[in-house]
């Protein structure tokens, strides 16, 4: 190849097959060794599940125990409830049969699978020359913790981070090489309204903003011409079909209620705190920091990068796709963890220039300007010093880390220690070996996390549900059998999932609703002591006993 040529796709085919083939393996492994956890995995499995035994009229109106759904539109339900239905036909399932969680992650979890090559094609729409840039692009979002771990779970943000890097791959497609090829602009318009109709069918109150934001930062990306328009606005206007329809199917379906999802479950969490979760920008860039190592130190140097090619495609679309995502998670009135996942898409683009320029240049080639982050591998090597260090020490039990953690710091250890000491060889061999030495051992690290039982943490913040729900599966359901409801407790959609029934949290005597003869069945963890009620004792069930209550 020339110097200075751009690199034919094609060449670029092998590795991203690689690297999407290592994805699919984080993906899987290990997926359904433990439980779906609160909230919204139990949620999520509950409208898939009766989608998945829903009339073909009804499919596209999500329902929740019943009653209409208005949290999310259904684009994450309907593609659990197509797997669950493939399940059942395969194994030959009975209707009252409960998938297990692997069958309820697998959908989100292949297509969270194609972001890593994904982000590679965007970096290489703004760096057509720098082939090594894509695949390290490709590297830094194979091996982030919270992308690959987020990305298993049946949530809808693993998708809605994959339809957001779709939209960016054909609006920057938009350029100059194809303004007398009105066709060419019509298909990558098309694909930007059909990857913004996804976001519709995910997250609708972001969909939009996140559309014209994108047009903006290609409307005026510095020495690129106007684009035409008829060839845009037609392909955005087909694409966004499926999704506006969707919301006026909607609409007219289930009349004003339809608009919860815009209003009390969309933009209200900008504005205002909801159940509890206080926002403002601290705790997503918490998370930043938490989860993106090792690769965090990458990132000022990246976006000083950036800013020096503010004036070149490059360096205009990394600014600007960081400070897109950053106004819509930073003034959220309400956070939760994984709303900081929209900002993890551009930490790899603007991380990745540096990270391809480590392996790429000597320390001979690195100007003096750069000689803080020529420095960046040295600190993998301390850092992966201390963590071989620390495997010794909490095998003697003077550290006290549970036992699975202990080869997660062998393996870390070692790539951070010998890749980071390879990248400050002379030789461009060495370099590149250390480079795939440091991607490779921190992809092993995550798979030895994901196929363990520390991945899904959140399950230890609260009681096990498995023993509460085979109980409450055991006790009668209809209209005459008293309800039956959690005492002094919050609702548990993890174990109405496993339950096959709806357990209601209640605060007191207050919540508990009438009943056949004023008889209740309690689930609680002292005997029930609450004005004229009295409690009998059943059967235990973990920490919890199940009560027969008279009022």
């Amino acid at each position: 190849m020339r110097a200075g040529s751009s690199p034919r796709p094609l060449r670029l085919a092998p590795a991203l097959l690689l690297i999407w083939l290592l994805a699919l393996v984080l993906a899987l492994v290990g997926l359904g060794d433990q439980p779906l956890r609160d909230w919204d995995e139990g949620i999520v499995a509950r409208v898939a599940l009766e989608l998945s035994q829903a009339p073909w009229s009804e499919k596209l109106l999500p329902t929740f125990w019943g009653d209409p759904y208005l949290n999310k539109p259904p684009a994450i339900h309907l593609l659990i409830a197509a797997v669950i239905g493939l399940w059942g036909a395969v194994v030959q399932a009975p209707a009252e049969a409960l998938p297990p969680a692997w069958v309820v992650r697998l959908g989100p979890a292949l297509l969270s699978a194609c972001l890593p090559p994904l982000l590679a094609l965007v970096q290489l729409r703004l760096r057509p020359a720098e082939r090594g840039t894509a695949l390290a692009t490709a590297a830094l979002a194979l091996t982030l913790m919270p992308l690959a771990r987020h990305g298993r779970l049946a949530m809808l943000d693993g998708a809605l981070l994959l339809a957001m890097a779709l939209q960016w791959w054909a609006v920057l497609g938009l350029d100059q090489r194809f303004k007398q090829r009105p066709s060419r602009n019509l298909v990558l318009a098309l694909v930007a309204g059909l990857a913004t109709s996804l976001l519709l069918l995910l997250k609708a109150p972001a969909a939009l903003p996140l559309l014209l934001a994108v047009l903006a930062l290609r409307w005026f990306e510095p020495d690129q011409p106007r684009l035409p328009c008829w060839p845009l606005l037609l392909g955005l206007a087909l694409g966004l079909l499926p999704g506006l329809g969707w919301h006026g199917l909607h609409l007219m379906a289930r009349g004003p209620d339809a608009l919860a999802m815009w209003t009390s479950q969309g933009f209200a969490r900008v504005g205002g705190s909801l159940e509890g979760h206080s926002g403002g920008p601290i705790p997503p860039l918490l998370e930043l920091l938490k989860g993106g190592w090792p690769w965090l130190p990458l990132w000022p140097f990246g976006l000083a990068l950036a800013w020096r090619q503010r004036r070149q495609r490059a360096g205009h679309w990394c600014l600007g796709l960081t400070v897109l995502t950053a106004l819509l998670v930073l003034p959220l009135g309400t956070q939760l963890p994984w709303y900081s996942l929209l900002l993890w898409p551009p930490f790899c683009l603007v991380c990745a220039p540096v990270l391809a320029w480590l392996i790429r240049s000597g320390p001979e080639g690195r100007p003096p300007a750069a000689a803080q982050a020529a420095a960046i591998p040295w600190f993998w090597c301390g850092l992966g010093l201390l963590l071989l260090l620390a495997y010794p020490v909490a095998t003697l039990g003077i550290l006290p880390l549970p036992p699975p953690t202990r080869p997660l710091l062998l393996s870390l250890g070692v790539a951070l220690l010998a890749g980071g000491g390879l990248l400050l060889g002379d030789g461009p061999a060495g370099r590149r070996a250390g480079g795939l030495l440091l991607v490779g051992g921190v992809w092993l690290t995550l798979a030895l996390l994901l196929s363990g039982p520390l991945w899904l943490w959140e399950l230890n913040e609260s009681w096990p549900v498995g023993p509460v729900a085979a109980l409450a599966r055991r006790q009668p359901v209809g209209a005459t059998a008293p309800p039956l409801l959690l005492w002094r407790e919050a609702e548990r959609p993890a174990l109405n999932w496993y339950a096959g029934r709806r357990v209601r949290g209640s605060a007191g005597l207050d919540d508990l609703p009438p009943s056949v003869q004023g008889e209740h069945l309690l689930l609680s963890r002292a005997r029930p002591d609450a004005g004229d009620l009295r409690c009998v004792p059943i059967e235990p069930a973990g920490v919890f006993h199940l009560y027969r209550c008279l009022r």
